[in-house]
Parts: C-alpha cells; sequence; structure tokens
C-alpha cells in the first residue's frame, strides 16, 4: 500500500470532527514555528518555544491573549505572518483551504465538504462551497476598506502614511477576525476620545461577531431587493441577530449602571455612551480595549466576565457558548415556567435536540471554567477577579485581560491555551471527539423512571 492509500485508510477510521481538530492543532504546530523563525523577530530579540505556541494558540483561535509584546517583539515580517495567521483563525481552516482549493481548480469532494460544514456549524452540505467563496471574499473585502479608512484616519496619529496605513490595516484585520491584537502595546486607549475610530471598529467587530451565515443572508437579501424576488430569513439569523442586538444594548446599559458611581462620575454623557457601547461589543468576542478595565468595579468586571462568556454567534470568529446557546437556555426557562412543551419563536418550533444541546454546552462551560478558575487561583499570583476574567476571556476566545496574562506560569500558559483552543474549536464538536465513527444509537432499553429533580 502507497502512501497515499495510507492517508485516505486514515482519514477514513477518523470521524470528521477528529480532523478538524487535527487540521487546527496541525495549524497551530505549523503557526508556531514559522514565528519562531529569527526573522519573524526584532534584532536581538528572542522568543521560546511557550511564548510561541502561546501566540500562536492566541492568534488560530483570534482571542488576543498575548504574555510578549507584540510591537517589542515582532518585525514587519512576523506582523505579516501574524495576520496571515489571523485569517486561518477568523475565516476558520476548512474555509479557507476551500477557496484556496477551489481557486487552483482542485474539486471539493464529499469529505472536505463535511469538513467545512463542521468548521462553519451548518446543518446541510448544500451550498458550502458556494458559501466558503462569498464569506472569503465578504470578510476579505471588509477587513481592505476597514484598513483604508482607518489608514486615512491615522495620518492624524503617526508622522508616516505608511506607518498610519500599516496600523490601520492590523487594526481592521484584528478587529474583524475578532483577534483583539495590537502592535502599539496601548490596544485603542489613544482612542478614547476618537468616536470616528470606535464606531468603524465597533462596525467591524460585529461583522466578525453577528455570524457568517448571517451576512451571507444580508448579502442575498440586498440582491433581491434589485430582483425583486421574495426572500426570507432563516430561524437562525433572526434569532442571533436579535440575541446579538438585545445583549449589546443591555450590556451597554448595565455597564454604564455599574460604574455610574464610579468611573462615569463627571463624565460628559457622549464620553459615557462610547466608553458603555465599546466594553458592550467588544466583551462578544473582540478584546480590544478603549480604557483600563482595572478602573472599572469588581461587580462591572465580572459582568463583562459573563458576557465574554456568553461571547458571539456560531458561525463567526467569536467564542464561548454562543448567542443563540443562551437565548434558546432563556427561552426553554421562559417556556417552562409558563407550563409549555415546546419553544415557539418567529412563527416556528424549536427541536428538543437543540435544546438539549444547548443545556449540555452550558452545563460543559460552566464546568470546565469554574475547574479552571479553581486551578488557576491556586497556580497563579493573581486576585480571583483576576483569574475569572483571564478564564473568561480565554474560553470566550475574547482577549481582555486585567493584567494577569504576562505574570502567567507555564503551566497557567497551557491551561489557557486548551481554553482558547477549546472556545474556537466549540463545545459540541470536542464533546463530539469522544464518539468517533460509532453508532451512537441505543441498542439495549431499561425501564424508565422517575427521578425528583430541584
Amino acid at each position: 500500500m502507497n502512501i497515499s492509500r495510507k492517508n485516505q485508510a486514515i482519514r477514513k477510521e477518523l470521524s470528521t470532527i477528529q480532523l478538524i481538530v487535527i487540521f487546527y492543532l496541525s495549524a497551530l504546530i505549523i503557526s508556531t514555528l514559522l514565528i519562531l523563525i529569527p526573522i519573524a523577530h526584532k534584532d536581538g530579540v528572542s522568543l521560546s518555544f511557550i511564548d510561541a505556541l502561546f501566540t500562536s494558540a492566541s492568534a488560530i483561535s483570534v482571542t488576543g491573549l498575548s504574555v510578549i509584546s507584540l510591537k517589542d517583539t515582532f518585525s514587519n515580517f512576523g506582523i505579516f505572518l501574524l495576520c496571515i495567521i489571523l485569517q486561518l483563525g477568523g475565516l476558520g481552516v476548512m474555509s479557507l483551504s476551500t477557496f484556496i482549493w477551489v481557486m487552483i481548480g482542485k474539486k471539493v469532494g464529499l469529505r472536505e465538504r463535511q469538513l467545512l460544514m463542521i468548521d462553519q456549524n451548518q446543518s446541510k452540505l448544500s451550498g458550502l462551497v458556494h458559501l466558503a467563496k462569498r464569506i472569503f471574499i465578504i470578510f476579505i473585502s471588509f477587513e481592505v476598506i476597514g484598513g483604508v479608512i482607518l489608514g486615512i484616519r491615522f495620518l492624524d496619529y503617526f508622522e508616516r502614511p505608511i506607518t498610519a496605513f500599516k496600523h490601520g490595516l492590523f487594526a481592521s484585520i484584528s478587529a474583524t477576525t475578532n483577534a483583539g491584537f495590537d502592535i502599539t502595546n496601548e490596544s485603542l486607549i489613544r482612542f478614547n476620545s476618537d468616536y470616528f475610530v470606535q464606531t468603524v471598529v465597533m462596525f467591524l467587530i460585529i461583522f466578525g461577531a453577528i455570524g457568517f451565515p448571517v451576512i451571507v443572508e444580508i448579502y442575498e437579501f440586498f440582491i433581491s431587493l434589485k430582483s425583486k424576488k421574495r426572500f426570507h430569513f432563516s430561524l437562525f439569523t433572526k434569532l442571533t441577530t436579535s440575541t446579538f442586538i438585545i445583549l449589546t444594548v443591555i450590556g451597554a446599559i448595565l455597564i454604564y449602571l455599574l460604574d455610574s458611581q464610579n468611573f462615569f462620575t463627571g463624565k460628559p454623557w457622549h464620553e459615557s455612551f462610547f466608553y458603555s457601547l465599546f466594553n458592550s461589543v467588544t466583551t462578544k468576542s473582540a478584546g480590544l480595549a478603549t480604557m483600563d478595565l482595572n478602573e472599572l468595579t469588581s461587580s462591572n468586571q465580572l459582568f463583562l466576565s459573563i458576557l465574554m462568556f456568553i461571547g458571539g454567534s456560531p458561525s463567526s470568529a467569536s467564542g464561548g457558548i454562543r448567542t443563540t446557546t443562551f437565548a434558546i437556555i432563556i427561552l426553554a426557562i421562559i417556556y417552562y415556567a409558563q407550563g409549555k412543551g415546546t419553544i415557539k419563536i418567529f412563527r416556528r418550533e424549536l427541536h428538543n435536540e437543540d435544546i438539549l444541546k444547548s443545556f449540555i454546552v452550558l452545563t460543559t462551560a460552566v464546568m470546565l471554567c469554574l475547574t479552571s478558575i479553581l486551578i488557576l487561583s491556586v497556580t497563579e499570583n493573581g486576585t480571583i477577579i483576576e483569574v475569572i476574567f483571564e478564564v473568561n476571556s480565554a474560553f470566550g476566545t475574547n482577549g481582555l485581560s486585567m493584567g494577569l496574562t504576562p505574570r502567567l506560569s507555564t503551566f497557567g500558559k497551557v491551561l489557557i491555551i486548551l481554553l482558547m483552543f477549546i472556545g474556537r474549536v466549540g463545545i459540541v464538536s470536542c464533546l463530539l471527539i469522544l464518539r468517533g465513527k460509532g453508532n451512537s444509537a441505543e441498542k439495549i432499553h431499561y425501564p424508565k423512571e422517575k427521578v425528583t429533580i430541584g
């Protein structure tokens, strides 16, 4: 048997989700080796393997947590490599691979379509290649347009035009992929009074966090207006968009109220408005900051941790339990309290399997984060709120930090890497790894018996 046949035999033995995880791990290893190349560093700067692994994991998972200074560590070539890695994380390994595969004229087979379906959280195989092509073109277009707009604005902040556009493009990529990386060592704090920059960045963050299928449906909606064809948004788009908007609005209001007698005291309304709104948007997954989060009260920091835990939409650059999971759980509680056996929303009825899956995701995520908080509270030199914030930031692939990241021990870095990886791949996907390719249908049933609950 030749090498090609051996590879095919191995792939047949692996489940689709196991292959996805292998691809992401391979991308992580390759990315780590690439940023270890001396030419990627500034003169006289060396990078340890664990720090390179942490940086690559943060980039692949588009988290943004960093144990090093990107500005002081990487050369222009190193920053370019980071931008490529962020595309892998933001678009997804399979989406980017599929687009390249199509561009070189190769046929996308059934196995590749299955991998793409899992990577993009889709439920059907039809139209996946077309979806991947549209996602890539729209995504890159927004990054370039955002980079040009921010680059022009940054001419007021940087002396050289080439420097302004370099920072503008990197900021656009970081916001669109929801990575949260910055090459200034101060995130967006210097722009805390520049509402134009904040508005552009928030728009790019929302674009990356709202979900790729939503973006494609909105695009198709505008196409239908020109052709005068009837168009119906899917339940996914309606549910995730409404939840995203509600969480953003309520988040901004509560962020302001929790610090109205502290951080926001004496600030004009427009300054308070943008601080509150930006923090509500960036906690969806972006991790960019316009202020030092240590200035907020502990209650507000805990609330931001909850927003990071929820994260953004499925099939996006976000992490966390995702907005649809949160929405379904809230709806299930409301409908159960009303004595109703099914959940109906937007004239559709949810599958019981999706409801069960939502509670499994929440329960698993809570246990994972609580266990991580307990472990890091023992191993790391940080306050409990710093640890809670760090864990939720990693799981939500967010990147916001209260300053604990650079102080992490080697064990702490490894645990945070694991959380970032799980946050990017998803709880459901990680649980499905255990299933393998076996048939999960039960062959033996026992008599059922009720158990007292609650």
